[in-house]
């Protein structure tokens, strides 16, 4: 959908409209990872088998969220705000593994995301090229770094997690930029839970990619 930006002739009411949509996502990103936090808090002494059930259930939660977008935005958000909560409490254990051994590597791998999404998320936003190729070949680029992933699992490549991660950086910035795009060109209301839900994956997975870094380093 075209903005105001990219065609001048457009009225401010375009505008506004885009601004309002930017504000509704950024505030359903906002509410997705504070329930993601609660569901990790909830979920640190749970036992380690149920991850797996609570992250099915999240991703059935995104499901839902397609076919609910064009009929109820009330249910969607309430899919959105489930799926921020499921996917903590999936996560959970994880993240009080990766505590427990060095509390530093999250509070570094949290700063290094804000500047990360804040950076590629304003060139995303700003810039007039469209990124939809870019973002074909980044689509196809993850399924290759998931190979890459489980060939990680049985093969020892020395420098093979680090390799991984940053892939998974460069994988996720062209994501990052194209989501932001879209955002920018996107005036429906009714996509907003959407957009949010594609942004916070990419802040989870730009999270889990430098946590890893930071903590091999440290």
């Amino acid at each position: 959908m075209s903005d105001s930006y990219s065609y001048p002739g457009i009225g401010v009411s375009s505008r506004d409209q885009a601004h309002t949509v930017f504000a509704q996502t950024m505030g359903y990103v906002a509410l997705t990872a504070a329930l993601f936090a609660l569901g990790a808090y909830l979920g640190r002494n749970i036992s380690g088998g149920t991850g797996i059930i609570w992250f099915v259930a999240a991703f059935a939660c995104l499901i839902g969220m397609r076919f609910s977008a064009r009929r109820s935005q009330g249910l969607t958000v309430g899919l959105l705000a489930a799926f921020g909560l499921l996917i903590g409490l999936a996560f959970a254990q994880t993240l009080a593994f990766y505590a427990s051994m060095d509390t530093r590597a999250l509070w570094q791998a949290g700063g290094a995301t804000a500047l990360f999404i804040g950076g590629f998320g304003a060139a995303g936003y700003a810039t007039r090229r469209d990124l939809s190729a870019a973002a074909r070949i980044a689509f196809w680029a993850l399924l290759a770094l998931i190979v890459f992933g489980i060939v990680l699992i049985f093969v020892h490549i020395p420098g093979g997690a680090l390799i991984y991660s940053v892939l998974g950086l460069a994988i996720f910035a062209v994501f990052t930029m194209f989501d932001f795009q879209r955002l920018r060109r996107n005036q429906d209301m009714n996509s907003a839970p959407l957009l949010a839900a594609s942004i916070f994956l990419d802040i989870l997975n730009v999270f889990l990619f430098f946590l890893r870094i930071f903590s091999r380093e440290n």
